[in-house]
């Protein structure tokens, strides 16, 4: 068996496998690259060069902004952006904000970068607007494809076509030369995912989404009916409680008016004796509106009334649920809303035992009792690790989504804004501004390096590690360049148009298990050859050969961004070519029939 033989054998296997989805694709990914190797047909280091690739490398690290984003609370603010724009119930309008979305920052960055950036708003206004995110997730990645063609920084293999052209000796294409057809690409591409996207996407969900948890805060105030009314009063300097002990104010009567805590003004801790409290600090009061108000006029306090939810989650404090477990040691103790726990700096507001309030004349607790506490978000995270309670939901990740725009936020944004410069301007290669993005993030402790490798999907960086030999193979066989010579001896007399028909099939075909960037480069010389031997300008050769290379819509090995969306979205192998065959036709009648009339032969 010749080594081209060989090499399509394997290539037929591993497709087959996909197809069949009954193991796992990094399973199948690993074993295409040993049989590669174990065939002769790769090295040992090409077989295993390319976890240590480049590309990996720069996806891992898209994965640690992307997370980032996440944390601080920027994909919540992003997501209730897109729902406010897009309306909570137009589902057609939030998909083509999305979309043209990613195409115009596709043009600017990689459709990698660019779909990294926006998966996360994606699956958190997917997840808020309770659809799946299987029917936003797909076009997204699909939609960057196109809209990396409106500009030569969209994709490396603009800018190969381009230099080809001046190797030639001929003007390349102009910077924004490519938005002739990359327009009209992203135009058609979003105008059919509108038309048949809902009913040829699944409607599954991925294990790896989170809750929404955007309305949490309301969920919990209604539970423990803290309706009532609750208000936030800043201390004045002239008000009579400056100096005084926390345990010695008197707001009146009992009945109309409780303070729930007294919080310093500059960290937002409980302030405990013997602090005392002073100008700047807050009471968080519970109940009546006009009480409140007699209140804040009597003792001069600044009175700011606000939801219930609103008052205690903010970019400082919010609320956890708790349960005592069974052989918790808190099992028998008193606890009643108002007191501190024993760190100083959480505070009980309420305690319920099978959803009514704790009686107050025994309040031990029992196992299977709940308690609602509040206090900053960081003793939330440090002091609910205790083992003598079990937490109803993290308050990392409540934050995250009831508090957009929260600590850390800016030092993200301002990062991912660093890294479309360094993307879109070129300074230095992809892999260099992902890392060194990732590495900023790290250090200023906006994520941890364990929040960072559970950030990683996995899979999806291993798939692309794994598969990076195929296209090795296929060039060092011979089996890429033999498919080559074969179209040009079949389709060379047949004239121009049938040429770029067989040129489409070939590109489009080969970019369904290579990259684009390896397909282009392989083909290139086939195409200025072509144009040579038919006496033609190959500009318009080299145009539809570059919208054949994203034309990769028919499997999630074809792309990155394909791979991105896979774990998210819950796609299988199959679900892909669904979508993806009528966009590939509307990428070869433009590529074929619309290029011949804006770059003449």
């Amino acid at each position: 068996m010749t080594q081209i033989e060989s090499t399509g054998l394997i290539i037929a296997a591993t497709i087959a496998l996909f197809a069949w989805n009954r193991l796992p694709v990094v399973a199948v990914a690993i074993a295409a690259a040993l049989s590669l190797w174990a065939m002769g047909l790769v090295t040992l280091e090409q077989a295993l060069g390319g976890f240590g690739d480049g590309a990996v490398l720069f996806i891992a690290s898209l994965f640690i902004v992307s997370a980032a984003l996440d944390k601080t609370g920027v994909t919540a603010w992003a997501g209730q952006f897109l729902i406010a724009k897009a309306g909570k119930n137009n589902q057609s309008r939030l998909l083509a904000i999305v979309m043209a979305a990613v195409g115009c920052l596709a043009a600017l960055i990689s459709g990698g970068g660019a779909v990294a950036a926006l998966m996360p708003v994606v699956v958190m206004a997917s997840i808020q607007l309770r659809q799946s995110p299987a029917q936003l997730l797909m076009p997204l990645a699909f939609a960057a494809h196109a809209g990396a063609n409106m500009l030569l920084t969209g994709a490396p293999k603009n800018i190969l076509v381009s230099e080809a052209l001046e190797d030639a000796g001929l003007e390349g294409f102009a910077f924004a030369e490519f938005a002739y057809v990359g327009v009209p690409l992203l135009a058609g591409t979003m105008l059919i995912i509108l038309l048949f996207g809902k009913r040829l996407l699944p409607q599954r969900t991925s294990a790896r989404l989170p809750a929404d948890f955007s309305r949490h805060a309301e969920t919990l105030v209604e539970h423990y009916g803290l309706r009532d009314g609750v208000f936030r009063m800043r201390v004045r300097e002239s008000s009579p409680f400056v100096g005084a002990a926390p345990t010695n104010l008197e707001v009146g009567d009992p009945a109309r008016l409780q303070i729930m805590a007294v919080q310093a003004g500059g960290s937002g801790l409980p302030l405990r004796e013997p602090a005392l409290v002073s100008q700047g600090d807050y009471l968080l009061v519970r109940g009546e509106a006009q009480a409140a108000a007699e209140l804040a006029a009597e003792k001069h306090l600044a009175l700011r009334e606000e939801a219930a939810g609103t008052a205690m989650f903010n970019h400082r404090s919010g609320l956890a649920e708790v349960i005592i477990p069974p052989r918790s040691a808190l099992i028998g103790r008193a606890m009643h809303p108002g007191m501190a726990t024993d760190s100083g700096d959480l505070i009980v507001l309420a305690v319920q035992r099978a959803g009514v309030d704790l009686n107050l004349r025994d309040p031990r607790l029992k196992a299977g009792d709940t308690i609602l506490l509040e206090g900053s978000w960081e003793a939330l995270d440090v002091r609910l690790r205790d083992p003598d309670v079990l937490v109803v939901n993290s308050p990392d990740l409540v934050r995250r989504q009831a508090v957009p725009m929260g600590a850390g936020a800016g030092m993200a944004v301002a990062v991912l804004a660093g890294l479309v410069v360094l993307l879109g301007t070129g300074i230095v290669p992809p892999v260099v501004a992902g890392l060194v993005s990732a590495g900023i993030l790290i250090v200023a402790g906006t994520v941890t390096v364990e929040e960072s490798y559970r950030a990683i999907h996995w899979t999806t960086v291993i798939l692309v590690g794994a598969m990076m030999p195929m296209s090795v193979a296929m060039v060092q066989s011979g089996a890429a360049q033999f498919v080559a010579d074969h179209l040009v001896a079949m389709t060379g007399a047949a004239g121009p148009i049938a040429f770029l028909a067989g040129l489409f099939v070939l590109t489009a075909s080969l970019g369904q298990i290579m990259s684009n960037t390896a397909t282009t480069m392989l083909v290139i010389p086939v195409a200025m050859a072509a144009a040579t031997s038919m006496g033609i300008s190959p500009r318009p050769i080299l145009m539809s050969l570059c919208i054949a290379g994203s034309a990769s819509f028919l499997t999630p090995i074809a792309t990155t961004t394909n791979l991105m969306v896979m774990g998210p979205g819950g796609y299988a192998f199959g679900d892909y070519w669904k979508l993806g065959l009528p966009l590939m036709i509307w990428f070869f009648f433009m590529a074929v029939f619309y290029v011949p009339l804006v770059w003449r032969f």
